[in-house]
């Protein structure tokens, strides 16, 4: 599904973080911040985030929250360091998360991570000039698969003891979105890669599949999509929509013309790329 489609985009990604850590000026970063702290829910591991925010923000600004990809086993927030910088530059405060990984972390655990960097936005982000009302998440591949789930599921905030305080979510290419269905045809054996995320029991691939959790109260969707992405990609987003359609009928949906699943978040190294247009319209439209 997507094996060994991330060794390209972490190596180049890492050579730009190297060059974009000084530059970007107008751009107030904060690196290293933890939001999670060893032994949350029993057996999580402590976790961080970067922050990058325009300078003289004063809290009134929208939020973004960036779920990286990588197969739900591997990548890590600092090869997204241009995505921070340039959402920044457009006004945006950005947030950049790490999260537990498979395969000594499963898919719940990665959805827990991810609501807690949630609900660490929502009580820290005005010191960094971001609105903690306006509150988005987005995501690439896996992570667009945990931004959505996160969004859709209320259940992870609900452990929380707090509301869900998503205003919308921007998926990228997003994997998983009917994982369900995917590894009820794939039938892999116990114990292999994704089972090693998802765990064998097709309860546990329905209870992390978002379009089983799709009903009409759900924040709103930007569904951005490759052309020529992945087969699995494209048919579980196909299925999603489907459903979708069900509760919005005019789904916020661009299909990216020759656009393959890695240069779906490569473009977003393209400072004028019309899919920040998109982003920026979204979140002015949904506040």
């Amino acid at each position: 599904m997507f094996k060994n489609s991330f060794l390209p985009i972490i190596s180049l990604f890492s050579i730009l973080a190297i060059g974009s850590s000084c530059s970007f000026n107008g751009v107030t970063r904060s690196k290293n911040i933890t939001y999670m702290e060893e032994g949350f829910a029993g057996n999580l591991p402590e976790k961080k985030l970067n922050v990058f925010a325009p300078k003289k923000a004063k809290g009134e600004k929208n939020v973004l929250l960036f779920i990286h990809g990588g197969s739900w086993n591997s990548g890590n927030k600092d090869i997204y360091d241009f995505f921070g910088n340039r959402l920044a530059r457009k006004d945006v405060v950005a947030v950049v998360m790490d999260y537990p990984l498979s395969p000594d972390y499963q898919v719940h655990d990665m959805a827990k991570a991810s609501a807690k960097a949630v609900q660490w936005i929502q009580e820290n982000i005005g010191e960094y000039g971001g609105d903690p009302e306006k509150i988005f998440v987005s995501g690439h591949s896996a992570g667009g698969h945990l931004a959505s789930l996160i969004t859709i599921r209320d259940d992870y905030f609900d452990t929380l003891g707090i509301k869900n305080p998503i205003k919308g979510a921007v998926l990228i290419d997003g994997a998983g979105l009917d994982m369900y269905g995917f590894l009820m045809q794939k039938d892999y054996a116990p114990g292999t890669s994704y089972l090693k995320a998802f765990t064998d029991d097709p309860q546990v691939w329905k209870d992390v599949s978002p379009m089983y959790h799709l009903d009409e109260e759900m924040p709103p969707l930007l569904i951005l999509m490759g052309e020529k992405t992945l087969p699995s990609i494209e048919k579980s987003t196909e299925s999603f929509l489907e459903e979708y359609k069900k509760y919005v009928s005019e789904p916020n949906f661009h299909l990216q013309k020759r656009k393959r699943h890695v240069p779906m978040i490569a473009q977003f190294l393209y400072t004028p790329n019309k899919a920040y247009r998109w982003m920026l319209d979204f979140m002015g439209e949904t506040e």
